[in-house]
């Protein structure tokens, strides 16, 4: 017996476009849109536009799977591996951006570019979280970078606040991005809603510096998040490197950024983008990814033991 075709099928609705079909029959536009086209391609019109009275068939969809574009496109749909922190929300913020490139380093000739680092572990720690079946909202973006699996990561001036252009004045800056992540949080359901802003720091270059993580004065949620990130790192360190230490220590900040956004927060300098050693804990790719995944874990545990 021949198996049941179970391919979803509709007709468009006078006046309706691609996009608001797709969204009426409950699919996402950027991400099943050129799968739709392709599947469709006989009988769309000029411009791939819907003629009334055919009947398109859709895509199936991803199951387990959460997209989100920004992470590129070997990356964009993250398989749900797990439901740690289903229900848990974070706005994810690399640091400077646009005009800005923050800290600046060199290594073999290069560049190194604070804004860069910083960006590519935040989509890092994006889709461990991902995985985890969160919430996440990635709130300074670059529309054509993605993951990059490169030690040096090539500077440009691309990246937006959500869409918008970034403005060079910091406190305008700053007030953009909390003002992002508010606008998030007013709107969404007020359970475990965590903030992390992600820095590298630029010192003397025989400085070589561990993790340091802030949290706001008066913030008692924030101040536990930093301490099990702390805890985290140092019991990696001490598994990976048990003869290197591990010195980084979470402290109160009255920082901008920790004082005006909503949701509890930490906020994280990286290490040294000057010094030597430091640089490999950045322009590693292992390196970078072991960051966004003890970063992840600690966060699990936060939100495990939350009450």
């Amino acid at each position: 017996m021949a198996q049941k075709d179970n391919t979803k099928t509709d007709q468009p609705q006078a006046g309706e476009g691609l996009g608001a079909f797709l969204l009426r029959n409950g699919y996402n536009i950027a991400q099943y849109k050129d799968e739709f086209i392709e599947l469709n391609k006989k009988k769309l019109g000029k411009d791939n536009q819907l003629k009334l009275g055919v009947s398109y068939s859709f895509p199936k969809k991803k199951e387990n799977i959460k997209y989100e574009p920004l992470l590129g496109k070997t990356e964009q749909n993250v398989k749900i591996l797990s439901h740690e922190l289903k229900g848990a929300t974070f706005y994810l913020v690399s640091g400077h951006g646009g005009p800005d490139p923050g800290a600046m380093g060199k290594l073999r000739g290069n560049d190194l570019c604070e804004d860069e680092y910083a960006y590519d572990i935040i989509l890092r720690l994006a889709r461990q979280l991902l995985q985890r079946d969160a919430n996440v909202h990635i709130i300074i973006q670059d529309p054509n970078d993605g993951i990059r699996d490169s030690e040096i990561l090539k500077l440009d001036e691309d990246e937006t606040c959500e869409g918008e252009a970034i403005p060079l004045d910091q406190i305008k800056r700053l007030r953009q991005r909390v003002d992002a992540i508010n606008n998030h949080y007013k709107s969404e359901k007020k359970g475990y809603c965590r903030a992390i802003f992600i820095h590298l720091d630029s010192r003397s270059q025989d400085k070589r510096i561990d993790i340091f993580l802030y949290h706001y004065t008066k913030s008692v949620l924030g101040e536990r998040l930093a301490n099990r990130m702390r805890d985290k790192f140092e019991a990696k360190y001490k598994q990976h490197q048990p003869k290197r230490g591990f010195t980084g220590t979470v402290s109160e900040r009255g920082l901008y950024v920790l004082k005006e956004a909503f949701p509890p927060c930490v906020f994280l300098e990286l290490g040294n983008l000057q010094n030597e050693l430091d640089q490999t804990r950045f322009t590693k790719v292992d390196n970078r990814e072991a960051i966004a995944k003890w970063m992840a874990e600690a966060i699990v545990e936060d939100y495990t033991n939350k009450k």
